[in-house]
């Protein structure tokens, strides 16, 4: 079984994990998430510097990989579903222009209406 691509999952209303990884793009890309991240790496520092139990060093360290690991499963997901926003915008344009030079615009140009406002759907 071959997964989905993000952008295909859910047909054409979205997904509940699509809402969910929108938001954690616009959470992770936000202000407020990167001084998490900036007091995070300043706990670790300050742990280690003043010998803290090396089981609490142990929990920020794993603390910060699992973000580390989360902001990259967002950043891959959010980079496939623009990915293929631009495809479909692409062979949306492609198939507008072949329509209009073969003198039969119609279902091309829809198509192509739809694909501009796509980073709404996606």
């Amino acid at each position: 079984m071959k997964p989905a691509h993000p952008a295909d999952s859910g047909g054409d209303r979205r997904s509940r994990f699509a809402s969910l990884a929108e938001a954690g793009s616009n959470f992770t890309g936000s202000l407020l998430f990167s001084v998490l991240c900036v007091l995070l790496v300043v706990a670790f520092v300050l742990l280690y510097a003043v010998d803290a139990p090396l089981g609490v060093q142990i929990f920020v360290g794993d603390l910060m990989s699992a973000v580390t690991l989360l902001l990259l499963a967002l950043l891959k997901n959010s980079e496939r579903r623009a990915e293929r926003a631009i495809q479909r915008k692409l062979d949306a344009i492609a198939a507008a222009i072949l329509a209009e030079q073969e003198g039969r615009p119609g279902e091309a140009q829809d198509d192509l209406r739809n694909a501009i406002r796509m980073e709404d759907e996606i």
